[in-house]
């Protein structure tokens, strides 16, 4: 009897027999050939960007994303060449808690930007597990409409890395995203901590999104977003919930008066609207506009695009300097032993953080 025939098919059982079956399919397609991408060079890139081509702008969001060294060669030779080419877009951030509404609003918002004829990026910071640092990249599936046009560009982005959930990658892919014909581009925040900030200093209005009816509508100007924000809507406005909105609108409309003139010299609005209904879309568009026409004519739009590009230049050299110092051979080894000397108590946070800068500086001068 072969080694491969069932036991049962000897001769001693009577009456039994086990056919030997078919033989299972192999796990990869015996046809399939691995086809190898071509190596793309800065030129591809670039002339591939200027043409709109959105395959080869997601290819270079990628790059800049990317924390390997050779990428980010490429991406700042890309950036570089697309510089000339940027900076004629409106870059609107929106903000708001986890539930307000976010996506579905841009979504709504996005549609009406189309209709008026723009074209619209979407870069969608999305939350990172702080345990597994992954990310759902979820938020295509709820900008349903806005995912299916041809004029609209939505990059997520996970949130894992610098300025509170930000990365201060999204201030390139804005450039790439200008070169390539985007007009209108909205960056969404994950809306939490620091991450207002840094969306702040990237685009040219500020909107804040909150809700009405869950509780003290006044506990968003307790923080100091409320100073940062160009405008804020109410949203969910329809139903038996439009009076709760108008009247969470006029608390805020009161509480801005409390607040110190902006740089810009603009007083915030408050609309109400419905994002999921599309309700007074127009009013919170148009509000945007009338900031954009009213800055662009006192100069602010300028000088507040220049105060950012110096903002992120020392930005960009603070990141550097982290860097360069974590990476360094010397605090490598010396870092261990100053973290186990403070928990020990045996000197300072202060001592131990001087100790390493100065082994550092020490070790660049030599």
């Amino acid at each position: 009897m072969s080694k491969h025939d069932h036991p049962e098919n000897s001769g001693q059982y009577k009456g039994l027999k086990v056919n030997a079956g078919v033989q299972a399919a192999p796990m990869v397609n015996p046809y399939f050939q691995r086809v190898r991408r071509k190596k793309l060079t800065v030129d591809d890139y670039v002339s591939g960007i200027l043409d709109g081509d959105r395959v080869m702008l997601s290819r270079a969001v990628t790059l800049v994303e990317s924390r390997l060294p050779e990428h980010q060669a490429i991406a700042q030779q890309v950036i570089e060449r697309c510089l000339p080419h940027a900076k004629r877009s409106v870059r609107v951030g929106i903000t708001g808690v986890p539930g307000a509404g976010k996506s579905t609003s841009i979504d709504a918002f996005g549609m009406h930007v189309l209709e008026k004829g723009h074209k619209l990026a979407v870069l969608a910071i999305d939350p990172s597990s702080e345990r597994s640092k992954g990310s759902i990249l979820g938020d295509k599936t709820r900008m349903a409409d806005l995912s299916k046009q041809e004029d609209a560009f939505i990059r997520p982005s996970p949130s894992a890395g610098s300025l509170g959930g930000v990365a201060r990658k999204t201030r390139e892919t804005i450039v790439l995203c200008e070169a390539a014909g985007f007009d209108t581009v909205f960056v969404e925040t994950v809306g939490v901590g620091q991450s207002e900030t840094a969306v702040h200093s990237m685009v040219d209005f500020f909107l804040l999104i909150q809700l009405a009816g869950t509780g003290d509508e006044l506990q968003g100007i307790k923080r100091g977003i409320m100073e940062m924000c160009d405008g804020i809507v109410i949203n969910k406005a329809d139903g038996d919930n439009v009076k709760k909105a108008e009247l969470a609108a006029s608390h805020f409309r009161n509480a801005l008066h409390l607040f110190p003139q902006s740089e810009s010299g603009w007083t915030p609005r408050v609309q109400t609207y419905s994002g999921f209904y599309g309700l007074n879309i127009d009013k919170v568009w148009k509000m945007v506009e009338d900031y954009i026409e009213y800055v662009r004519k006192t100069g602010y739009f300028e000088y507040n695009r220049n105060k950012q590009a110096k903002y992120w230049m020392y930005e960009s050299i603070n990141e550097a300097l982290k860097n360069s110092f974590y990476q360094d051979d010397r605090i490598k080894e010396l870092l261990p032993r100053m973290e186990q000397a403070v928990l020990e108590d045996r000197i300072s946070s202060f001592v131990a953080s001087g100790k390493l800068l100065e082994a550092y500086f020490r070790d660049k001068n030599q």
